[in-house]
């Protein structure tokens, strides 16, 4: 009895194996006809149910997937966005300097002859509000010597104080210790032009002939004075300021005008040392 049961089993399973065989060779032997139809139709729901039950699997693939390719191309662009950043940057501090470049190119007429210019960049400023000197990346080994004066494009800046073989400190105009003889322009009134008491970024022209008057908006240059055996250290007709005070009482009751220089000592970067000439 057993075996035959056994029989029996091995030959349903023999024709389910012949039937699926049939099965798929009429399925895939066919490009169309009623039974592949009726097979379709017998599955088709239950192929759509599947699609439907797998939809939201396949929806977070393909979320993770958009997700990890749009990271990617944020920080591509974000590389590309520090890079245009670093790029700007540079092209503006390189319009900045060639601006300079251009003003002290500009000034140079009014340098007398016999003077060699040292073109040096600021690398250190004094930690006050007074602005009275700065540090330059040139020294002796340049042919920088103690006070030489010093200019950039928009005119004096001040005198060398000290000088290192590759540094030079220099005193700007603010400086409560500097004084430059000056003239105004036109009238060619000559005083002594020194820091004012209690500004910072002002200067006051002591003048001596109290007979001419001294009018607002005028330029102040350095004299550059030379007697008996004597001379400025300063070089003549070099800008200095323009005068923003003038007023008749002051000028009657102290002979002094307020002026404010035309370098900003604040934002000093290039500076040129005027080397040589005569003392």
């Amino acid at each position: 009895m057993y075996r035959k049961q056994v029989r029996r089993r091995r030959a349903v399973l023999a024709l389910l194996v012949i039937s699926s065989f049939a099965l798929l060779t009429v399925t895939y032997g066919q490009t169309s006809g009623g039974f592949q139809r009726g097979v379709s139709t017998v599955f088709g729901p239950l192929q759509e149910v599947a699609d439907r039950a797998l939809k939201p699997a396949r929806d977070l693939v393909n979320w993770v997937d958009d997700t990890f390719a749009a990271r990617g191309e944020n920080d591509r662009l974000r590389s590309e966005v520090q890079q245009l950043r670093r790029q700007v940057a540079a092209g503006q501090v390189a319009l900045q300097r060639n601006a300079q470049l251009s003003k002290l190119v500009g000034l140079a007429p009014v340098i007398p002859s016999g003077y060699e210019t040292v073109t040096g960049r600021v690398i250190a400023r004094s930690p006050t509000i007074w602005y009275s000197s700065v540090t330059i990346d040139k020294g002796t080994g340049d042919g920088v010597r103690v006070d030489d004066p010093v200019i950039n494009g928009d005119g004096l800046v001040g005198s060398v104080l000290s000088a290192t073989g590759s540094t030079a400190q220099v005193r700007l105009i603010t400086d409560p210790e500097s004084a430059v003889t000056g003239k105004v322009v036109p009238s060619g009134v000559q005083g002594v032009i020194k820091p004012e008491i209690g500004n910072p970024e002002g200067l006051s022209l002591s003048f001596l002939d109290a007979s001419k008057r001294i009018g607002r908006g005028q330029t102040v240059v350095t004299a550059g004075w030379r007697g008996q055996g004597l001379s400025s250290r300063y070089p003549p007709n070099i800008p200095v300021g323009r005068v923003t005070e003038a007023s008749l009482a002051a000028q009657e009751a102290s002979q002094r005008v307020q002026m404010r220089p035309f370098a900003d000592m604040r934002s000093l970067e290039l500076l040129q040392v005027l080397t040589g000439g005569s003392r």
